[in-house]
């Protein structure tokens, strides 16, 4: 077996690798490998924002996996796809850009005993993570590595759907990353000069030419080494490339970001976890951990879809020869339509009255995912539409992953649990009323041939809700399988620090580590917590917000 020695090995190139790939790099004294499972991020389907559905529909620079059989979505196994791919699934995502709540971060904080992690603690790292394009404020970041814009979608759709959330009593609102989540305004997305820019593009590389960092592609590790004596201490990590088996020393700590499935995977493979489970797979506990793999939470997602009545401009410019001569105007300048997606606009809103925050969001999809190039006239193009996505932001299920097997190439088994308490059911039956009522508005309307999905003989409850379980999938923002926790948490994993609990040299840095989701797509808040982590790594930090400036959150809109 090779051996080599760094100061820090971090698995798992994704959005939280990548990030802390960059900071820690920052010092030339030290030595930092990245390994990532998957391969180079090269693929022009990758860089042009256009073709991110060919990504999702033919599962491209994906891990594969599905969960297990639902019991509250008709027993459907329910993909969960996952980057594997130098960025992670910030290189296969839908490139939105959101931080959530003010609330959700203090209730990590005051509710769950996490200090450090209130909205004012974080800020700071949201602000230094990006770089708005409308500049540097006191609640926005315009120097940093991660480029966000918005959309701005042209297509009078998008006027027509604005005005009728207002004609339902919803308000305007410019950004949704600033004082206030709730109201509707542009879809924000991680975009650079027309192209996608990933954790990859933002962190990694600059981090490369450092010359202090290493990235391994094609790498599996199949466990971190320990040594027990005299405590747990993660000293290094074992992996295979090419056949090969290597081992990766390290000085100063393993850094674990793999993800929400592969973290606990690999804790679960060293030892680390609940000792009856593991013993299931021959695996001997080193460190008992019950929490590992428990507390899988993610974002519901399912749409209304509609025929449209005159062709719009995503149709027009999917005519082979129009959308062959923009992709290449977009790589040479970045200015071009493809440099766009269209997810046109958002809006996050309260499914019911006495709700104190939105537990919804609604997006607009000013195109059918069965877009694709057409020769026009002489091939019958795609039938043109839209949709309405609605997704759930707070839910109360809970799923959990397992070890199939102890061998590190074979698949967990996921168990999302989607939907299985009554308030969420309840809840996504009223998330379909308040998005019908917004298409039934005159506004909207005049874009509308046909609801085509799920049609006109879906009103009552019982449809809704039989629908529901027939279509939703994921959002892809699966969280909390190594959860940071208090003290007095017996399913901790992590301390508010993300150092795993009974092991010295160890963190978990992720999306696995949120503790509860929050309001918004989860690829912002994960860069923001592996900048603020890689502070408290080398022992500094940012100081929180003074003044405590409350977001400005307003009354109910009419539900």
């Amino acid at each position: 077996m090779k051996t080599e020695e760094f100061d820090y090995v971090i698995v798992g190139a994704g959005s939280a690798g990548c990030t802390l790939a960059y900071r820690l790099g920052e010092n030339p004294a030290l030595r930092i490998l990245v390994l990532e499972a998957g391969g180079e991020d090269r693929s022009s389907v990758i860089k042009t924002p256009l073709l991110w559905g060919l990504i999702l529909k033919n599962r491209l620079f994906d891990w594969g996996y599905f969960s297990e059989p639902e019991a509250a979505m008709d027993n459907r196994r329910v993909e969960c796809a996952r980057g594997k791919v130098v960025g992670g699934s910030s290189s296969i995502n839908g490139m939105a850009y959101g931080r959530g709540a003010r609330e959700d971060y203090d209730f990590w904080a005051d509710g769950l005993g996490l200090p450090g992690w209130s909205y004012d603690d974080v800020l700071p790292y949201f602000k230094r993570s990006e770089s708005w394009e409308g500049g540097e404020s006191e609640l926005r970041g315009g120097k940093g590595p991660l480029t966000v814009m918005n959309l701005n979608f042209e297509d009078p759709l998008v006027g027509g759907f604005l005005r009728a959330t207002e004609r339902c009593g919803y308000h305007s609102n410019p950004d949704y990353n600033g004082s206030s989540v709730e109201g509707f305004g542009p879809m924000q997305a991680t975009i650079r000069n027309g192209k996608r820019c990933s954790a990859a593009v933002a962190y990694l590389r600059p981090a490369l030419a450092r010359q202090n960092v290493t990235l391994i592609t094609e790498a599996l590790v199949s466990r971190v080494v320990l040594d027990q004596s005299p405590s747990p201490k993660a000293t290094g990590v074992e992996y295979t490339c090419n056949g090969e088996r290597f081992l990766a020393n390290v000085r100063h700590e393993v850094i674990l970001a793999g993800g929400v499935i592969n973290s606990p995977q690999l804790l679960m493979l060293s030892g680390i976890g609940d000792p009856v489970a593991l013993a299931e797979h021959g695996i001997k506990a080193r460190v008992s951990l019950p929490g590992v793999g428990q507390n899988l939470h993610d974002h519901v997602v399912f749409d209304l879809r509609f025929n449209r009545l005159k062709t719009g401009t995503l149709h027009r410019m999917m005519r082979y020869d129009r959308i062959a001569l923009d992709v290449a105007k977009n790589f040479l300048f970045g200015n071009g339509f493809s440099g766009k997606i269209p997810a046109a606009a958002v809006g996050l809103i309260r499914t019911q009255s006495q709700l104190d925050l939105p537990d919804a969001q609604l997006i607009l999809a000013a195109g059918p995912m069965t877009a694709a190039p057409y020769f026009h006239p002489f091939v019958k193009p795609y039938r043109d539409g839209f949709g309405i996505k609605g997704v759930f932001l707070t839910p109360e299920s809970r799923g959990r992953v397992r070890l199939a097997s102890a061998d590190p190439a074979a698949p967990m088994l996921i168990e999302q649990n989607f939907l299985v308490t009554e308030n969420d059911r309840r809840s996504v039956r009223e998330m379909f009323k308040r998005m019908r009522e917004i298409a039934a508005q005159p506004y909207l309307q005049a874009f509308v041939e046909q609801e085509v999905w799920p049609g006109a003989n879906c009103n009552s409850d019982d449809e809704i809700d039989a629908f529901i379980r027939r279509t939703a999938i994921t959002l892809h923002h699966p969280v909390g399988t190594c959860k940071m926790g208090s003290d007095d948490d017996p399913m901790a994993v992590l301390d508010e620090q993300m150092r795993v609990r009974g092991v010295q040299g160890l963190r978990v840095v992720d999306g696995s580590s949120i503790p509860r989701v929050m309001r918004a797509a989860t690829n912002a808040p994960i860069i923001m917590m592996a900048e603020k982590v890689s502070d408290l790594i080398v022992g500094k930090e940012l100081p929180a917000v003074a003044g405590k400036a409350k977001s400005s959150m307003p009354s109910a809109a009419s539900v």
